[in-house]
């Protein structure tokens, strides 16, 4: 990992994460490890409307982190119950926080290259659905990442398990003063919560 995303990373085991919240993701805690303990591949879909800014979010991050602790069996995913575009922003935002990004494809919804680290593969991130061919179909969990998405879809096909961890939206402070500042407070509430996650897996089982 670059320096930079490394420093990132390093400063969430700073930031406390509350019982409420503890709680929430645990689902997510005892669905790696025990596909870990297996030694069985792990897939997350992380799901939310649009595919365009929490759910990839959290894609992002969860690869980074997996990689991070030494978590070598997992492949995270992302889709929503509709295809828009990653929104600029969360580019910007992954890119301040380390992340090295290349734009592949300038369409309506751009295709980019993620990377973080110098030898593993990049991430592929474009909107999409959660049911979209470049996804999983069987032996994932479903992360609903937002409210909407965990109302509207109660039922996932060919998912293990569906674990709702849900965030606000920082779209709601899009062309604001404050936009910048509430996509790296989202993005950073998301690394924290995925870091205390992966903190969690006993790897040595």
């Amino acid at each position: 990992m670059n320096t930079k995303l490394k420093a990132t990373i390093t400063s969430l085991q700073e930031n406390s994460i509350s019982r409420e919240r503890q709680e929430i993701i645990k689902p997510l805690i005892n669905f790696i490890q025990h596909k870990h303990i297996a030694k069985q591949a792990i897939r997350l879909n992380f799901i939310c409307t649009h595919n365009s800014r929490r759910s990839h979010l959290s894609q992002i991050w969860a690869q980074a982190l997996a990689h991070y602790f030494g978590i070598t069996n997992i492949t995270c995913y992302s889709g929503g119950t509709e295809a828009t575009a990653v929104f600029p922003v969360v580019i910007d935002t992954l890119i301040d926080q380390g992340f090295e990004i290349q734009h592949l494809t300038e369409h309506d919804n751009p295709i980019y290259s993620m990377k973080y680290a110098k030898n593993e593969p990049a991430i592929i991130a474009f909107s999409k659905t959660y049911d979209n061919t470049f996804n999983p179909e069987s032996e994932f969990a479903a992360i609903l990442t937002c409210s909407q998405a965990d109302v509207g879809c109660p039922f996932i096909a060919g998912a293990e398990q569906r674990i709702p961890i849900t965030y606000e939206d920082p779209k709601a402070f899009d062309n604001t003063p404050m936009q910048k500042e509430k996509y790296l407070e989202r993005s950073l509430q998301i690394a924290s919560e995925l870091f205390y996650v992966f903190s969690q897996i006993k790897t040595n089982d």
